[in-house]
């Protein structure tokens, strides 16, 4: 008989968060398949968990994957943690739930902590629809275009982001989505854990310093009021038929987009969205 394959969540920060079925699974399996070996020795020497660990990460994740399924198929059974919260989310893992998956071996999942949900669950944001979004885009470009394509989503909007980055993604974010509530969870479940709670102004204010933000941060952002998309029909309308009209007067479509926006009373960025929202729900 093959193994079972156990996707086991660790805490994110406070040990006393993990579960007492996650510590005899740790305990009870032939292998843990962790990240970072020396982090997750932490966890187990603190709890006396001698199962032995071995690495598993984005950079040998595939030949990982084939090694530990032979295991699995041997009749072994495998844990999978990451070094922080539930395995697979923003993490890798999911080559060898895949893998397993495949080739019939049973994966069963170990609940715990999650930064997106404690985060989500304390922020004073809405709760009822949510849309977790991983990492940013590291790039400016690229990280004003996703909020661009989020902007009309009636859902609260959750990001992992890094401190270098926060003060630019807080700025980027408003400048793409207006001045939304926030909130910028960091540290969460440590000694220094810190709710930030504001507008986009506030807070991009608040973290413009390199050296306010430090630790792991959820980003949350309250998604585009119902209220609000109510008129942007005509505006969008308005706006797409000003700019095919410089267009055909020769100019260019970004200079096009400009003066459209000028003449309308639009901030650019927020012309540059409603577009992008208006061509991505004509391609679906």
């Amino acid at each position: 008989m093959p193994g079972q394959l156990f996707i086991v969540a660790t805490p994110i920060g406070n040990l006393e968060d993990i579960t007492q079925r996650a510590l005899r699974v740790l305990r009870e399996v032939d292998l843990i398949a962790c990240e970072d070996t020396r982090h997750t020795q932490k966890l187990l020497n603190h709890f006396a968990i001698p199962t032995k660990a071995i690495s598993y990460h984005e950079h040998n994740e595939r030949a990982r994957a084939e090694e530990i399924c032979g295991l699995l198929e041997s009749g072994k059974n495998v844990a999978l943690v990451s070094d922080a919260g539930t395995p697979l989310i923003s993490d890798p893992g999911f080559r060898i739930v895949q893998a397993a998956i495949d080739r019939g071996i049973s994966v069963v999942p170990i609940p715990g902590a999650a930064a997106l949900v404690t985060a989500l669950s304390a922020s004073g944001l809405p709760t009822d629809r949510f849309v977790f979004e991983g990492f940013l885009p590291p790039r400016a470009n690229a990280r004003r275009q996703r909020f661009a394509e989020l902007s009309a989503i009636h859902a609260t909007l959750l990001f992992y982001e890094a401190p270098h980055r926060i003060a630019a993604s807080l700025k980027d974010a408003l400048d793409v989505l207006g001045n939304r509530a926030a909130v910028v969870a960091r540290e969460l479940t440590k000694l220094h854990e810190e709710f930030a709670r504001g507008t986009l102004a506030d807070l991009a204010e608040r973290f413009s310093s390199q050296d306010t933000a430090r630790g792991e941060i959820v980003l949350l952002i309250s998604g585009q009021p119902a209220e609000v998309t109510n008129g942007v029909a005509t505006r969008v309308e308005r706006l797409g038929e000003r700019i095919n009209e410089l267009e055909r007067d020769g100019v260019d479509s970004k200079d096009a987009l400009k003066q459209a926006a000028r003449e309308l009373g639009i901030k650019r960025a927020e012309a540059y969205r409603l577009i992008v929202n208006q061509k991505n729900r004509r391609n679906k």
